[in-house]
């Protein structure tokens, strides 16, 4: 028992020594799977084209209406509604980058947003917290900040996207204030803005410029801060999301356009008609993003899944996700975008469901080209729960992700003929020389299981899941520390926030 407390506490200090430092982006090695032929595809463009052309979407903002008119929309004077002849749209396609860095205030976090590079990201804006020992809670704070380090503990996960749980005792009038301070400094790792106004927003934005110690004009060079705007399917772009797209757009930072369509619900029940319209609602979100700032940078986020038609409750990992999410990469291809798709699953503890429903998300994700995987760690109970014991077994399936999608060596060393020589004939390869120098590499280590035998683990106690993953987060949290922050750029961060408050930060009703 002993010995096997210490190996473990020494592969743990390993895995926390490699957590400090930045990890190579996983790359995709292969073609992204199509949904679709080619003719169909452009079926499905032709139809979105239809859709803004003669039905139209409502834009609830009054400015990002008039925007949208300058780059030559139809505005209808008595209501919200905007229609996009297809040539305003095809105008806009292109005009994006197909790759981008998304930058950290540590460099070597920085990450490509494109390509065939993939960026995983945090579990974000879930309105409860879950741990084995405490149970179901409200968001609060003080889960939100051991979020924060576990995610700065895991080196799979890229960027931190969202708020891992809403830390709902701050109040709102200057909760972002706080929540943002907190991403800043307890991780080193790119963050996201919620659109949720315009102050909150250019309050993200100045505070990334000053946590990374650059201008305004640096700034605009290189993208440090990223936002997803959810279109309130079917067809309404709201107020909130309108400023976040356009302000984003502006300053030359990240907007990520994600089509909230669940078939059955607030899109058709059929994968095509859901995936016609996400594409119609996100290219409006094209845009008007193109048309506050030519060549801003702009992900094409696809979330489209089903619902539970006997409660109404969405349901994710489900056949129907993955089709959407091969869909939905494929089209972001076709306009030469980046591509966000999800990890997500619907159950309620870690269960076997919430395992293979993750899996489901991710092989769709990874199948369909994705370059940013929200909520690839911790995410539960379709969003509504951020769990600790979840974001670790992610993190898990994250790691087996990354090292499927690390290219074969065929090298003379990774054909090993010497090695096979040395063995020869019935000999085992345990102790040859090839082996010892590459064990410690050669394969994926997984978190929470060692693959013991069943003597074993009966010895240890039968832990399971739960165990397994309640003792990883907690060492991980009693080893964290937290990331270098220059003094001067901390005070200022400090100083912004403490100013921001003293002005009552934003208006709320309550």
């Amino acid at each position: 028992m002993t010995a096997r407390r210490g190996r473990r506490e020494r592969q743990a200090a390993g895995r926390d020594a490699a957590a400090a430092a930045p990890q190579p982006q996983p790359r995709l090695p292969f073609a992204p799977v199509p949904a679709v032929s080619a003719d169909e595809l452009e079926a499905i463009h032709l139809a979105s084209l239809g859709i803004l052309e003669e039905i139209g979407m409502d834009v609830l903002d009054a400015e990002a209406r008039d925007i949208l008119r300058a780059a030559g929309a139809r505005v209808d004077p008595a209501s919200p509604r905007v229609r996009l002849d297809r040539g305003v749209v095809e105008a806009a396609i292109g005009k994006a980058p197909r790759s981008f860095r998304l930058h950290a205030r540590n460099p070597g976090r920085t990450v490509e947003i494109g390509g065939d590079a993939v960026a995983f990201g945090s579990v974000a804006s879930a309105p409860n917290v879950a741990d084995r020992a405490r149970g179901r809670r409200p968001g609060n704070r003080a889960d939100f900040d051991d979020l924060l380090r576990l995610v700065q503990a895991l080196p799979v996960v890229h960027v931190v996207a969202g708020y891992p749980v809403e830390p709902a005792d701050l109040h709102a009038s200057i909760r972002h204030l706080d929540a943002l301070y907190d991403m800043l400094t307890l991780t080193d790792k790119p963050i996201h803005a919620y659109s949720l106004g315009r102050q909150r927003i250019l309050d993200g934005i100045e505070m990334a410029r000053i946590a990374r110690g650059i201008d305004r004009e640096a700034l605009g060079r290189e993208p440090s801060l990223f936002t997803i705007i959810n279109t309130s399917s079917p067809l309404r772009l709201d107020e909130p999301m309108c400023i976040g797209v356009v302000e984003m757009a502006r300053a030359n930072q990240v907007v990520c356009v994600t089509p909230f369509t669940l078939a059955g619900a607030m899109a058709p029940v059929t994968v095509a008609g859901a995936a016609t319209q996400q594409n119609a609602e996100a290219l409006l979100g094209l845009v008007l993003a193109q048309a506050a700032r030519p060549g801003s940078p702009f992900v094409y986020g696809g979330f489209t899944s089903n619902v539970d038609m006997k409660s109404g409750a969405p349901a994710f990992g489900t056949p129907e996700y993955m089709k959407a999410a091969l869909l939905g990469g494929q089209l972001a291809r076709r306009y030469g975008l980046p591509y966000r798709s999800s990890n997500a699953c619907a159950a309620n503890t870690l269960d076997a469901q919430a395992a293979y429903e993750s899996v489901f998300s991710l092989w769709g994700a990874i199948m369909g080209g994705a370059n940013l995987l929200m909520h690839g760690a911790g995410w539960m109970e379709g969003g509504l729960q951020a769990s600790f014991e979840k974001m670790i077994l992610d993190a898990d399936l994250l790691g087996m992700v990354a090292e499927f999608l690390r290219p074969l060596g065929t090298a003379p060393e990774d054909l090993a003929i010497d090695a096979i020589r040395e063995v020869g004939p019935g000999g085992h390869f345990f102790g040859c020389a090839h082996t010892q120098a590459r064990y410690r590499t050669a394969f994926f280590a997984p978190m929470v299981s060692d693959w013991r035998n069943h003597e074993a683990w009966r010895e240890a106690g039968a832990p399971d899941a739960h165990d397994a993953t309640a003792r990883i987060w907690r060492e991980k949290l009693d080893a964290y520390a937290e990331p270098p922050m220059d003094p001067a750029i901390r005070e200022e961060l400090a100083a912004f926030v403490a100013r921001r408050k003293a002005e009552g930060g934003v208006k709320t009703d309550f």
